[in-house]
């Protein structure tokens, strides 16, 4: 054997063998870049939509794709977190749990969200991903879920180019064809074919939704551990859109739009919700701990209060406690408490106190949260009757040192919307009025 043979054997074996020993820089997932997707069930009511491109391509595969997309970020080679990307928002995901599940002997992820009560529970290998979505505050909620490393794209990726506008605000119905509508603003931003955006409605915002334009229909998405949303829009005329709106797998809604006027606005959220009652009010309900608190307890008396009613269920409840936090202690500067009342999607009591606490715990809440009772409208008014209705989660009541309501907010436009720059300035200036 020729010496130029040997060296070349010697040579590839040294190659081959160090590329058997090359490891990876990470333990469990590939970082970087990662599409998501819930597998929604097709629709069997017929729309605008029908005869698009991209609703045959969703009918081939027998779903209905809902993409969001994520990135995986490592600090060291054996922690990573999980970053959920909507638009300019990142949500940071760091409860997550990995490894072989035995009932199926295969590598198993499961991404918690806390605060809301859900999880993402895969399988896994190297650049792929498949589970489901689990809500479990419903019965029986499960979305199927896949995902894909190194892909960056939201929706499907289509060579057919945005040939038509729709930046700006939109007057828009939802359920227009039923008899309870709804109305909304959407508010549009397009760049090329790439969109964003969100609707803004009396009871609160879609948070931020993101997508793309083709041709002349579109695509916007939001998956924030809670809420999963689809829209889908056409531009029917110059001055008409109208689509379809999907709420995870249980929902779904007729929508129309046209471009908006200056008449065109929603209620003032100050508006909204009237109280029962010009005399003192008074409440007592157990705490996340299961301790008895009542509105006129010592720690409370003769001072004003910001009374929340929420449900740890909610994003925009979460919009504005994170508002709450921030100004937490500017609030209690003036001598005023903060409490929550909240209406839980469980109708056991052990399991809705268990989860206000949990999101107390991991949301880092200084003040008390109560648990009002099920998250039904209804019941929740009988729970709190010194207003007229629950007309949304969350609903803040300002109320002054002698325990009379002076102000009631209804909802929260959150920091997807312009309206959310402004609300500081008018929670201060409301907030004066109860000192």
């Amino acid at each position: 054997m020729s010496s130029r043979l040997i060296i070349g054997i010697l040579a590839s074996f040294l190659v081959l063998n160090s590329c058997i020993h090359i490891e990876n820089s990470y333990s469990v997932l590939p970082p970087g870049p990662w599409r998501g997707v819930l597998k929604l069930p097709l629709s069997e009511t017929p729309s605008e939509l029908q005869t698009s491109e991209y609703k045959e391509f969703e009918q081939a595969k027998h779903y209905r794709e809902l993409p969001f997309n994520f990135e995986v970020v490592y600090s060291t080679p054996d922690s990573f977190h999980i970053e959920i990307i909507n638009g300019t928002e990142r949500i940071i995901v760091t409860d997550i749990q990995h490894g072989i599940d035995r009932r199926t002997a295969k590598d198993t992820l499961i991404i918690n969200f806390p605060a809301y009560d859900t999880y993402i529970k895969a399988t896994y290998e190297e650049n792929f991903l498949e589970g489901y979505w689990q809500v479990n505050y419903k019965d029986n909620y499960r979305i199927p879920f896949i995902a894909f490393q190194g892909q960056k794209h939201r929706f499907s990726k289509s060579t057919e180019l945005a040939d038509t506008q729709i930046n700006g605000d939109w007057k828009t119905t939802f359920d227009y064809n039923k008899e309870d509508p709804y109305e909304a603003i959407g508010v549009f931003e397009q760049k090329g074919d790439k969109l964003s955006g969100t609707f803004k409605t009396e009871t609160g915002d879609y948070r931020f939704l993101d997508g793309t334009v083709q041709g002349k229909k579109f695509f916007l998405s939001c998956f924030d551990g809670s809420h999963a949303f689809l829209f889908t829009g056409k531009k029917t005329k110059e001055d008409e859109i109208v689509g379809k709106f999907y709420s995870g797998n249980h929902y779904e809604s007729d929508w129309i739009a046209i471009p908006k006027s200056a008449k065109d606005e929603l209620g003032n959220p100050y508006d909204l919700t009237k109280a029962t009652t010009i005399e003192s009010i008074d409440f007592e309900f157990k705490n996340s701990e299961g301790k008895m608190i009542k509105l006129t307890n010592e720690n409370y008396n003769g001072k004003p209060k910001l009374i929340n009613i929420m449900g740890t269920w909610c994003p925009n409840c979460r919009d504005e406690t994170d508002f709450l936090k921030k100004n937490y202690k500017k609030i209690q500067k003036n001598n005023i408490e903060v409490l929550s009342i909240c209406f839980e999607r469980y109708k056991d009591e052990g399991k809705s106190l268990a989860a206000i606490q949990r999101y107390k715990d991991h949301m880092e809440v200084p003040w008390e949260m109560l648990y009002g009772g099920y998250a039904n409208k209804k019941e929740a008014a009988e729970k709190v009757p010194f207003i007229e209705h629950v007309l949304s989660y969350p609903t803040l009541l300002f109320v002054d040192k002698n325990n009379k309501i002076q102000h009631i907010h209804t909802g929260f436009n959150g920091p997807a919307t312009a309206e959310f720059q402004n609300f500081e300035t008018e929670f201060y200036e409301t907030l004066n009025t109860i000192n």
